[in-house]
């Protein structure tokens, strides 16, 4: 009897295996290296990947962050700026977007304001003018953005982008979540000037969603000079792990292998436009991301469920007001998405 294998596809994991240079660093690396401390901080620098992130950038090392995954440094930076002081501090994020945000903002006893995304056509998009009045309202002290955004799969162009940062105090912080920013835009070189030209921003980037690494958890960021106290504050003394520091320039190394899989997906998307976005009462938005966002008619929710619990397919179901009656599905192989894709076709061709 051939045992089932659950495919999950509910949290934007990646079903694809690593690049082989992740096998050969973990074959080769020296254990000895454990027993020590990097050195390259009397180089003045935090460690060899954040090194080789500023190289790759063309981003002073200085300016370079390393954390425990993206979520680590988000953590960390909403911590900082929300805690302390008599006032309550303020955040403000999409409506649409990942819950996370607000759960670290209450840890500190943060405020939490949403701005709004309103659907247009096959897409999300930001509501700029509202983002500028409700930044002008509440004076926040950080404002959060992502591009793209999950669940919603939307991106900003670099001049919207450059609108927003334009009208936002300089003494506010900006983050910029880019965890799925590889998939929507390969040029990174509008990175730089924008740190310049706005020292109160934090660009936030992940090997967990492109280069498929969750587990490893390993993110980084680029930090304006304004923000100069949080990088003492988020920046370690001893240094980083030092297999992981290896495994990270391995798989920035293998950026080819990678963005052939983002092309696969990339495909896959279309399917799911085509096959999925032609059924009677589903829509399929427009994704920038290694997930994709459907909405279904209400009616067919259990069979749905149903119907991927007997595949051994973990979708994820959103229950946020306004958009509880949509699934956002994680890319998978070519041949699960395909598996998703006749599953959801067999529900609504099989009599109620």
């Amino acid at each position: 009897m051939i045992e089932k294998q659950t495919v999950y596809l509910d949290r934007n994991e990646y079903n694809y295996g690593p690049a082989p240079e992740v096998e050969k660093v973990l074959r080769n690396f020296d254990p000895d290296k454990l027993c020590f401390y990097t050195r390259i901080y009397d180089e003045g620098k935090k460690s060899i990947l954040s090194d080789y992130i500023a190289e790759l950038y063309n981003i002073p090392e200085k300016q370079v962050i390393l954390g425990y995954g993206g979520e680590d440094i988000l953590k960390q930076v909403v911590h900082y700026f929300l805690s302390g002081g008599q006032k309550q501090k303020t955040l403000l994020i999409p409506k649409f977007s990942w819950w996370y945000y607000k759960s670290i903002a209450d840890e500190v006893n943060g405020r939490t304001i949403f701005y709004p995304l309103f659907e247009d056509g096959n897409t999300f998009k930001y509501d700029i003018q509202s983002i500028r009045e409700t930044v002008e309202r509440e004076k926040p002290e950080i404002v959060l953005i992502a591009s793209p955004n999950n669940p919603t799969g939307n991106s900003l162009s670099k001049e919207e982008l450059h609108e927003i940062l334009s009208f936002i105090p300089r003494e506010t912080a900006i983050v910029i979540d880019e965890a799925y920013a590889s998939f929507s835009n390969k040029d990174t070189s509008y990175i730089k000037p924008l740190i310049e030209e706005f020292p109160n921003l934090l660009i936030i980037r992940t090997l967990s969603k492109f280069y498929g690494l969750p587990g490893l958890r390993l993110g980084f960021a680029f930090i304006g000079k304004n923000l100069s106290s949080f990088l003492n504050y988020s920046t370690k003394y001893l240094g980083y792990n030092r297999l992981s520091e290896e495994i990270g320039i391995a798989v920035l190394k293998a950026n080819d292998y990678y963005q052939n899989v983002a092309d696969l997906m990339a495909e896959d998307r279309e399917t799911y436009m085509r096959e999925i976005g032609a059924l009677e009462g589903f829509k399929v938005y427009h994704s920038e991301a290694n997930f994709i966002l459907v909405k279904y008619p209400i009616s067919l929710k259990s069979q749905l469920q149903n119907a991927f619990k007997a595949k051994d397919l973990i979708i994820k179901f959103m229950n946020e007001e306004d958009i509880n009656t949509h699934m956002r599905i994680t890319l998978g192989t070519q041949k699960q998405n395909r598996l998703v894709i006749d599953t959801i076709k067999e529900v609504v061709s099989t009599p109620s």
